[in-house]
């Protein structure tokens, strides 16, 4: 197939590269827009990342180039409109999963580097600051970890926490008998949020779940309680979050998602200026670790991301051409 892969970057290319087998790959650079739709003609489909644009103005532009086929690179697809994707007849393929581990690891590797100040240590150092003043951490040992979301990501995550000595308290609407027995206990989600010294977000984004931690919600934490987020931004509520921070209602944030992300994430901006001010307010905040969405980027979750996209890719490439072949013998 000839397929227009949007928001290419150096780093997945060189497995894509290695993997596609017959495909014929164009990598865009620029992300999927209405304007940057136009970059597919010519190509039978499309392959879209995490914070590309798939609405239906999107999709319909790229029906009228004769794609038929959007494939996503991710396990999300709240920026894909299905509904719009059906009525105009377009096949979805999207990865089942990827390493859970990556995910996970880098909820710990944030979380820990928040508790400890293991960022504002090294900026130190590295000017000659060998100080450790103001530098007093927490242990995670002892301490009451609450999941939200027990899927694959969130299954890893805890089962880390527990290897270091942590409480597991845990919310789904759809709970794992099997972490119930290795002693992970399910509690409604107000619950949860009273008990936990460290809340980590797990969970998928939808109407439901859309700004769960919210001015409403913050109240509940503990006073010294953490937060983690490496789902989606929209599960958290910024500017709520910010000004909990502010108030010392909430101790931390460490996360890889932001709500406005879209823009800016993986991109370079360091000769640029960054209009959003929530952003700019985020980024800055002493108590806020942030990433730039990169929970996916180690080899071995890239390595299955490219395996099973493409895969998909060529099964229905094979799918078509053996309905071609049986009609033509009709």
């Amino acid at each position: 197939m000839t397929i227009a892969f949007y928001s290419a970057q150096p780093f997945e290319q060189r497995w894509f590269d290695e993997l596609r087998g017959h495909h014929q790959i164009t990598y865009i650079p620029e992300a999927l827009t209405l304007e940057t739709a136009s970059k597919a003609a010519g190509h039978q489909a499309v392959c879209a990342f995490v914070n590309d644009d798939l609405s239906r103005p999107v999709l319909q532009q790229l029906r009228r180039l004769g794609i038929g086929v959007l494939g996503m690179r991710c396990v999300g697809l709240d920026n894909v409109d299905q509904h719009a994707l059906c009525d105009l007849d377009m096949t979805l393929l999207h990865i089942p999963g990827y390493s859970p581990f990556s995910v996970a690891e880098q909820a710990i590797g944030l979380l820990l580097g928040l508790i400890r100040h293991l960022p504002e240590a090294h900026n130190r150092v590295t000017t000659g600051n060998f100080s450790i003043n103001g530098l007093v951490g927490t242990d995670l040992h002892g301490k009451t970890v609450g999941v939200i979301g027990t899927g694959r990501i969130g299954k890893a995550f805890l089962h880390i926490v527990q290897g270091f000595g942590c409480k597991v308290l845990a919310y789904d609407i759809g709970p794992d008998r099997r972490l119930v027995e290795s002693g992970v206990v399910y509690v409604p989600l107000r619950e949860l949020l009273q008990q936990a010294d460290i809340v980590s977000l797990h969970c998928a984004l939808t109407p439901l779940t859309t700004y769960l931690i919210n001015a409403k919600t913050l109240p509940l934490l503990k006073p010294g309680a953490f937060l983690v987020n490496t789902g989606r931004g929209k599960l958290v509520h910024t500017e709520a979050l910010l000004d909990a921070l502010d108030a010392g209602q909430l101790a931390g944030y460490a996360a890889d998602v932001y709500e406005g992300e879209r823009t800016y994430f993986h991109y370079d901006y360091a000769d640029q200026p960054i209009t959003d001010a929530l952003l700019n307010r985020l980024r800055t905040h002493p108590r806020v670790l942030l990433t730039a969405h990169q929970g996916f980027l180690t080899d071995e979750a890239l390595r299955q991301i490219a395996r099973s996209m493409l895969n998909q890719f060529s099964f229905y490439d094979n799918q078509q051409t053996a309905l071609i072949t049986r009609a033509s013998m009709c």
